[in-house]
This record gives C-alpha cells, structure tokens and sequence, in this order.
C-alpha cells in the first residue's frame, strides 16, 4: 500500500531535514548496533535503533521539542499541555523545561508509576483524570486549551511533530544505508508516519513494517479495512500503544505509506523484553520491545538487513519482572 509517485509525502524531506538541523543542537544521534542474538535467530543481519538514548529514554522528546519550538515561533506559548500515557507528557515537560515555559500534563488513572515519576520530577504539573485510557485525559487537556496562551501538543494531531521522529529514518539510512526494513511500534502514528514519509523520499525501496498490540488494535484493523476502525478497549502492558480511537488523517497517511503491520501478543512482547535485556543488554518498555517480537513471529517480509526500532525504556518493574 505504498504511496503514488504523484502523492505529496508529508512531512516533506525539507521539513525533515529542517528538523534534523534544529535537534542537533539539543541531542546527538542515536546508536545504531548490531543484534548478534536476534541475528542468529532469525538468520538475518539484525540492527537496533536505540531511541532509549535520548533524554527522558524514549523516542519522543525528538517530535515534543520540534513542534514546541515550531509553536513558539508563531505564537507566545505560555504554558505547553499534553495528554500522554506517559512518554508524550515527559517529553513535553522536558521540552517545556528547556524553553522555559510551564508545561500540564493530563494522564489516564493508574498509569505506568516510572513515567509519570519522570514527568513530576520535570517539574509539569499533573492532572489525573478518572478514565483507565486516554480519552478521558485527553478531553479534560482539550477543555484546558481553550485559555488563552495554552498549546495542547497533541502527539496524534499536531502537523510539526512528525517531522522529528523522521529524523530517525534519516539517522538510520546514514548509518546502515543497505537498510531492508524499518520495524516501528504504532501507537498514536506520529512515529511511524514520520520515519515511513522520511524513508519513502530518501530510499523508496526499504520497506516500513508497524507493529501494534493483539490487545490494541485499532490502526492495524483500521489500515486493514481503509477507514478508521476504533476499539471498546485497548487494555495492553504496551502502554506507548494503547490507542482505540485512530483519527481519519492518520489512517490515511498509514495506509499511503506503510507496507505491512503486525500483531503481537502481550506474551511476545514480555518475552522479546527478556531476550533484548539478556541476549543484546537491551533495556526496553513493551511498546519498545513491540518490533522485535514482531520479527520474530513475522520476519520475512524485512529483507536480510532489518532494523528494529527499541522506541522507550520506561519500562515498571512488575512487567519487568514478570518478563524474566
């Protein structure tokens, strides 16, 4: 389902490339190593990206810095909000932080205690709302932002955003430019939608394979069947993937640029956590351990040459333990 040779790619590599040059100011690029467990497994040259190495340990302070600071260029931002299961919210209190600039963070009841540590210890204020998902929290954020001089930097919505999680693509394809495959976690879609816009513009041939919860399944069934397919529940130990409620834009650009997608079942995803911690000294969180379960049940559709997106390391220490 790859995009036409006439569609306008969004972010465009200008804007990627853009993005590239501002991030660099603020974090180095992360490592891409070789897997030589996963590569002996699966008989193929795995890789790991490593996006645990960047401040907050996820993958996300990459889209939260840029779009703020896209924001803040045309408007006085007084104070940033978001709502986050967790990685989102820190991002944008570290990126609040560094701009100086208040930051409200909205989260789901019981969310996972080592990211919503992360966001106190940033300094954002925390609003709890009563619901177990997103929703909730995202409509008490939504009724927040109509004060003046408050920007909700709505991960799933926000038009700058995606151009920071391209930048991954293009860290990727300098570093291993005989790169086959790129297997991303899918949750909200700003991850796969920017790494797949920037990877179909600088090397059309390499294939973008997403990865969501058997438990979490909304933009899998939606990519599926062209049009957005919610879910009553998206009750998964993936936390970065618990999406039930795609938005039609996302499911478009999804579907324009995305290869394949992937299930994985939350006994895949404990056990690619306890293989990436002991075979390739890999700390990841479920959602950062979600593509390399995926290679493992389906990794024939990724070339000799895959690399797995490791997209967080926040991982809570009962989940940890029950994947060991």
């Amino acid at each position: 389902m790859s995009a036409g040779a006439g569609a306008q790619i969004q972010p465009s590599l200008a804007a990627i490339r853009e993005a590239q040059k501002f991030l660099a100011q603020y974090f180095a690029e992360t490592r891409l190593i070789a897997g030589p467990f996963l590569s002996q497994r699966t008989a193929k040259n795995v890789y790991l990206k490593l996006e645990t190495e960047l401040p907050t340990a996820s993958f996300k302070v990459r889209g939260a810095f840029y779009a703020l600071a896209q924001r803040m260029k045309k408007e006085a931002v007084r104070e940033v909000i978001a709502s986050s299961t967790g990685n989102h919210g820190a991002a944008v209190a570290y990126a609040a932080k560094e701009f100086g600039i208040a930051a409200r963070i909205f989260l789901p009841a019981n969310c996972n205690p080592v990211k919503r540590g992360r966001i106190a210890a940033l300094g954002a204020a925390l609003v709890e709302s009563g619901g177990g998902d997103l929703a909730s929290a995202f409509r008490l954020a939504a009724e927040y932002a109509k004060q003046p001089g408050v920007y909700f930097l709505n991960d799933a919505t926000d038009l700058d955003l995606p151009a920071g999680p391209a930048t991954i693509a293009c860290e990727i394809l300098e570093q291993l430019p005989k790169a086959s495959a790129i297997v991303v976690p899918m949750g909200d879609t700003a991850l796969i939608r920017g790494i797949a816009a920037a990877a179909k513009q600088v090397a059309p041939q390499v294939r973008i394979i997403g990865v969501q919860a058997e438990r979490a399944p909304a933009y899998y069934l939606s990519w599926k069947q062209g049009r957005v397919v919610g879910t009553e529940t998206c009750d998964t130990i993936a936390d970065g993937l618990a999406t039930r409620t795609p938005e039609a834009e996302n499911v478009r650009d999804v579907r324009a640029l995305v290869d394949d997608v992937v299930l994985v079942s939350e006994e895949q995803m404990l056990e690619a956590i306890a293989i990436l911690l002991m075979e390739e000294h890999v700390l990841a969180e479920p959602a950062g351990a979600a593509s390399t379960a995926a290679l493992l049940k389906a990794g024939e559709g990724c070339g000799d040459f895959p690399v797995l997106l490791v997209s967080g390391a926040n991982i809570p220490r009962e989940v940890l333990k029950r994947a060991l």
